[in-house]
Formats: structure tokens, C-alpha cells, sequence
């Protein structure tokens, strides 16, 4: 039996998170490539350490020939990348710091398995990819999450816009939410740690500066005088970064979806194309469990698809309404694959996947997020309503 009163903690990180950094520069390679080829294969991992960049992977194109012409760029991707999040510390610096590129071509064996025998191209890899949605807010989204991520994204407006110039890119933040009859009312907790400019400032001189804008982001009332605050509770933190501490690409996958508040099939997004699963099928789950509690047909779902390397169809498809379905799971079930075709061609031609929309994707989350005109974030949409309410 599900808990109507409770509370939930979730995290989010900023883009200039050293983790971050490395998804961000993963998915720009990635949208250079998708630009100049939408049929491009790619694989790109970012690691980044005090003063270095180094970045490898697989890249596939229509015209395996101008791979070396396109791999002369990718320092320069790097570059605008880490000078645009505002990286110009003496040991992490955009115009300074030592960039490797070790991309190559990708496995013909790999490439094999996608394109499949058969000629139908199959999933670029095995996997479980899981979609969620709720309606306790406006986005679909679970509220910790959410507004975890909205605090970061008000930061770092405030920070770039020159408004705070005390403010620094790394951060992170965390947010405890109650629930009262299933639904969010307010925050426990509020823990923010931000790198600053100077080592003097202390954690209430960052409080001072960063408690307007969370006051701002979060839901009127939420805030009360139980709430607990803790902001940059170690004290000083101005060595941020890469220089602090290593990133590496693909390591905030529960940052990057639902908070922990839904499963994770266990795949990263950040620098892979969308004939891998491991992201087009995950962007694919979301939608589809968007569109169910768009429909009315739940409070919340879970989608679970399932795949094996050259295989096109899923092998499975999983709904779970958590007990607040008005249409059995089962219909949601059958009704899915009426709807949509899940076959990684399938997904990227009904998201239109096969554009460079990846780098606003890297920070702040892959869900929650307004559609954009030029096709980014299209699995945000709620198109599918009609149809599913035809198809159960």
C-alpha cells in the first residue's frame, strides 16, 4: 500500500558541475556531428581533471572520410563549451587547458549488430529504459526534482547575467519535499552548496545572496520557519570544478531523470546518438507515460521498455499506474504500440530525433522541460492524448 504522507529528497547539479561540464561537451560533439551528418553514430565520452580535457569514443558517418576533417573541430567544441558555462579559474580555463581527442571510428561489428542482417535497424544495444510522469506539477514531473533543478537554473541566470558576480558555475542543490495526501505542500529542507569568488565570503554571506532566488523558484508557502537551511554548509568553496574534483560523462543519470523518485533502466544519455536505446527509448518511455497522465488515464506512470542489441521491436512494454489508474494498465499496455512505433527508427522519426538538440539537454534535466520549436526536448510534448484515449 502506498504512503500518503512522507517526505522525498531529491538532488539536482549545475552545468558547471564537473560531471556536467563532461556531458555538456559530449552532447555539443554530438549535435556538431548530427549537423553536419543526421545519420551520424556516435559514442562520445568526456573525462576532465584539473587543467585537461580528454575525449574518446566511436563516431560513425554517412562519409566515413571526413572524419578527420570534423575531429580538427572538436578542441575548439570543448572550448566555447567551457568558457560559455564560465570556467576561467587559473586551473581550469577555457582558453588554456590541455584538450585530447581520442574519437575513432566505430566497431564494424557494432555497427552490424544496429544495422541488423535483415537490413531493419535494430536496437544499438540491449537494455531496460524506464519513462515516469506524475501530476503533482505542471511539467509531469516530481516535484523534488523539479524545483531542484529550477533553483540551479535561476542561479546560473543570475550568475551569467552579471547580477550576482560573486557566484561561480559549480553547484548543487537538494530539496527534502512533504507530502500530505500524496501531494507536495512544502520543503523540509533546502540544501544549496555553490562555488564563490572569494575565500573571505562565509555561509551566511552565500545565503544572504542565493535565498531570494530560491524563495522565488519555490511554490509560495512552501517555505516556513520549520524549514531547515543549509548553504554551503562545509564553508568556503571556491575551488570548483574540474579542478576540485574529476568529471566524467554519464554519471548523474538519476540528476538527469526523475530524482530517484522512479527506476532507472541504468543507461546515461549524455554524448550517445538516438539509435542508442540507452536515450532514444528512455526519451521514448517518457513520452508515452507524459501522455497517459496527460490523458487523465492516471496521477502517475511508469513505462518499461525492453531491448536487445539488432533487434528492432521491443521485447517488452510495462505500465504501472501506482494504484491510480482509471484505465487498466494492461489496456495502457496494448494501446502503446497502436500509438507509436518503438522501433529506434520508429522513435527518432516520430520525435524527430535525428537533429542537433543534445546540449540543451546536458544540464538540469532531460525531463520537465517546455518544448522547443526546433524539435528539442519533443518528447515533452503531449500530442499523443487523443489517440490513446481512442486506443483503450
Amino acid at each position: 500500500m502506498s504512503r500518503d504522507n512522507y517526505t522525498f529528497t531529491s538532488e539536482s547539479v549545475s552545468e558547471g558541475h564537473p560531471d556536467k561540464v563532461c556531458d555538456r561537451i559530449s552532447d555539443a560533439i554530438l549535435d556538431a556531428l548530427l549537423a553536419e551528418d543526421p545519420l551520424a553514430r556516435v559514442a562520445c565520452e568526456t573525462f576532465a581533471t584539473t587543467n585537461r580535457v580528454v575525449i574518446g569514443g566511436e563516431v560513425g558517418l554517412t562519409d566515413q572520410a571526413k572524419l578527420a576533417e570534423y575531429m580538427e573541430r572538436i578542441p575548439d567544441i570543448a572550448r566555447a563549451c567551457i568558457k560559455d558555462i564560465g570556467y576561467e579559474q587559473d586551473k581550469f580555463h577555457h582558453a588554456t587547458c590541455k584538450i585530447s581527442n581520442y574519437l575513432h571510428e566505430q566497431s564494424a561489428h557494432i555497427a552490424q549488430g544496429v544495422t541488423g542482417e535483415r537490413g531493419d535497424e535494430g536496437a544499438g544495444d540491449q537494455g531496460i529504459m524506464f519513462g515516469y510522469a506524475t501530476n503533482e506539477t505542471d511539467a509531469l514531473m516530481p516535484a523534488p526534482i523539479q524545483y531542484s533543478h529550477a533553483i540551479l537554473r535561476r542561479l546560473a541566470e543570475v550568475r551569467k547575467s552579471g547580477q550576482e558576480p560573486l557566484l561561480r558555475p559549480d553547484a548543487k542543490s537538494q530539496l527534502s519535499v512533504r507530502y500530505e495526501g500524496g501531494k507536495p505542500v512544502g520543503v523540509s529542507s533546502i540544501v544549496l552548496s555553490t562555488q564563490h569568488a572569494d575565500e573571505s565570503q562565509s555561509s551566511a554571506d552565500i545565503r544572504a545572496i542565493v535565498e531570494p532566488y530560491i524563495r522565488e523558484v519555490l511554490p509560495e508557502g512552501w517555505i516556513t520557519d520549520a524549514t531547515e537551511w543549509w548553504v554551503n554548509p562545509t564553508g568556503t568553496f571556491v575551488i570548483g570544478g574540474p579542478d576540485g574534483d574529476a568529471g566524467l560523462t554519464g554519471r548523474k543519470i538519476i540528476v538527469d531523470t526523475y530524482g530517484g523518485a522512479a527506476p532507472h533502466g541504468g543507461g546515461a544519455f549524455s554524448g550517445k546518438d538516438p539509435t542508442k536505446v540507452d536515450r532514444s527509448a528512455a526519451y521514448a518511455a517518457r513520452y508515452l507515460a507524459k501522455n497517459v497522465v496527460a490523458a487523465g488515464m492516471a496521477d502517475r506512470c511508469t513505462i518499461q521498455l525492453s531491448y536487445a542489441i539488432g533487434v528492432a521491436k521491443p521485447l517488452s512494454i510495462y505500465a504501472d499506474t501506482h494504484g491510480t489508474g482509471q484505465v487498466d494498465a494492461a489496456a495502457i499496455e496494448a494501446a502503446i504500440p497502436q500509438v507509436m512505433d518503438l522501433t529506434p527508427r520508429g522513435i527518432r522519426t516520430h520525435l524527430e530525433l535525428n537533429k542537433p538538440i543534445y546540449e540543451r539537454t546536458a544540464a538540469y534535466g532531460h525531463f520537465g522541460r517546455t518544448p522547443d520549436a526546433d524539435g528539442g526536448f519533443s518528447w515533452e510534448r503531449t500530442d499523443l492524448v487523443d489517440a490513446l484515449k481512442k486506443a483503450v
